[in-house]
């Protein structure tokens, strides 16, 4: 299951949300959004998870969660 995680900090790195989200299962692909000029970070992510129920568990906690100070927010990206 592909989630989409928004409202990042710019300074949040793909592996912080890899620590993140591997608390609550297996994670196969975690890719942060960068801008193709500066190389800085859009704010948003995706995570790969292939276990429907740890992604699910995931949504559940993270959901309106602070990560530095960033209320994020995530749920299933739309394919």
């Amino acid at each position: 299951m592909k989630l989409l995680v928004r409202n990042l900090s710019r300074s949040t790195t793909e592996q912080e949300i890899r620590i993140l989200f591997s608390a609550h299962g297996t994670i196969t692909e975690c890719s942060l959004v960068l801008d193709q000029e500066t190389g800085k970070s859009k704010g948003f992510a995706f995570v790969e998870m292939p276990n429907e129920d740890e992604a699910k568990s995931a949504i559940t906690a993270l959901h309106e969660t602070r990560v530095a100070k960033n209320r994020i927010r995530v749920k299933i990206a739309q394919s």
